[in-house]
């Protein structure tokens, strides 16, 4: 199952430019998600982090990855957040970093469903760039009313 990013943004509350997933290239409900970021020199944090040696951050490419489990998550609950509910990023563990990412990029995002108790989700995530991995973790992350 494709996604592009208008059918994305039914699935994210996310808007730029905090909308980190660009397409969803694979989609298995209630198993896995493949998306990807393009990741470019005109992004906003690129700024300041670093001017000279332009490197996207940690905490963005976490979060990417947490968008993309999400919309997998709002997938397999067969919800949106017009339905009322918001998917809250509430933890992560084992996370490393392997290599940066920079301008020019393509950030693969992948996750898959571990497990589901109480509408608290957990997923295994990965990042890759041409098949290299970037980062991995197990991310938290809870099924809430607004």
């Amino acid at each position: 199952m494709m996604m592009d990013v208008k059918e994305i943004r039914k699935y994210l509350p996310h808007r730029y430019p905090f909308l980190l997933v660009d397409r969803v290239v694979e989609l298995v409900p209630g198993e896995s998600i493949v998306a990807y970021k393009n990741v470019t020199v005109n992004e906003n944090f690129f700024n300041g982090h670093f001017p000279d040696y332009p490197v996207m951050p940690g905490v963005l490419i976490v979060e990417a990855m947490a968008q993309a489990a999400g919309i997998l998550g709002f997938k397999t609950m067969g919800k949106t957040p017009e339905d009322g509910s918001i998917y809250y990023f509430v933890g992560s563990d084992k996370l490393r970093f392997k290599r940066p990412v920079v301008p020019g990029d393509r950030l693969q995002l992948e996750a898959k469903i571990i497990s589901e108790k109480r509408g608290i989700w957990k997923f295994e995530v990965r990042s890759t760039v041409d098949g290299d991995v970037v980062s991995t973790a197990t991310i938290l992350c809870a099924d809430r009313k607004v």
